[in-house]
Order: C-alpha cells, then structure tokens, then sequence
C-alpha cells in the first residue's frame, strides 16, 4: 500500500459552466444525465448538483462536481467513457465552456462572483457546519487530552485544532455536503 502526504491528492470540486445552444436543451439534458450516471460510477464521487439555466434565449448550464481526492477526479477526467460522452455535447453547445477547480478549504468559502460557485445560503451553512463541529468539539479533546496528558495544554490545542479541520475538509464535509445536497441546493438535479 502506497502512503503519500494527503495534501497532494486533496478533496476536489470542480465547475463546468456550459452553454447550450437554443432549442437544444432536452437533448443536452439527455446526454448530461449519461454524463452524471457514468460519473457517480467513479471511485471518489461524492455528489453532482446541476444549476439549469434561467435565461432561455441564453441557457447556460452550472454543473458542480465533487470527488473525494483529485487522484479519482483524475481518473474520470482522463477515461474515455467521458471522452466519448463529452464528444456527444459538442453539437449541442456553444464553445468549451468554463471551467473551474477547488481543492481543500477553498471549497468551504468560495464567494458568489462572476463564474464562481454559488454556495447555499449562510444559514444553511450554519447549520450543517454546527452538526458536525458540536460532536467534534464534545468528542475530540477530552480524548486527545487524556490521550497526550504529558503534552503542553497549547500543543494538545494545536493537535486537535489540526485534527477537527483535517476531519471536516478531507472526510465529514464532503459527505454532509452529499448528504444534505437537495436542501442546501434545492435548484439542482
């Protein structure tokens, strides 16, 4: 078993923003649900939430991917069941589309701008961040303090602090996302 530094190989949202050109998008709707079935196939994928469009003259579709570590992303960008599935939308859109990568804590605060990723409101954000930091903060430091008694009482600090942030990036958020992704998007698929 390889052991790397799991820094390299971080959690990952990814952004396509695509044009599709007038009249077209039932048949783009079909080729993007492929695209999203043969996705959730994929080691690592976390949950997808499509943004339809609101302008009709001009729709623009805002698709969010996540995976558990970029190595998975990778593996699905480079396969050539979403090559051949990508090849299908060229006819139905217009140019290649934006697009749009995040990894580790950024995906926890990106701002709505032109092109980001619009995050829910804040209070749901709130909430669910509160679901996971109250069991984290009751479970993790009277463990680690039992746990490291010799240390310093900063250096156990530090411990858990790196500990609980490590635990929502790379494992609790992603899944809490997934999990409570109709209602922090109820726009999206």
């Amino acid at each position: 078993m390889n052991t790397f530094d799991r820094s390299e190989d971080p959690p990952v949202t990814i952004e396509v923003i695509q044009q599709v050109k007038p009249d077209r998008e039932a048949e783009f709707e079909l080729v993007l649900h492929d695209l999203l079935t043969a996705a959730q196939s994929f080691e690592g994928h976390l949950g997808v939430n499509v943004f339809h469009p609101d302008d009709r003259a001009h729709p623009e579709y805002r698709i969010v991917f996540k995976f558990d570590r970029l190595s998975n992303l990778q593996s699905w960008e480079n396969s050539p069941l979403r090559r051949r599935l990508l090849e299908r939308t060229h006819s139905l859109t217009i140019g290649a589309g934006k697009y749009q990568r995040l990894t580790g804590l950024e995906t926890w605060f990106t701002l709505p701008s032109g092109g980001a990723i619009v995050p829910p409101p804040r209070y749901k954000m709130v909430i669910i961040t509160w679901l996971v930091i109250f069991p984290l903060i009751n479970i993790i430091p009277p463990f680690l303090n039992n746990l490291l008694a010799p240390l310093p009482v900063l250096l156990r600090s530090a411990i858990g602090a790196i500990l609980m942030v490590s635990l929502m990036t790379y494992i609790v958020m992603p899944r809490m996302t997934k999990l409570f992704a109709k209602w922090l998007y109820p726009k999206s698929l």
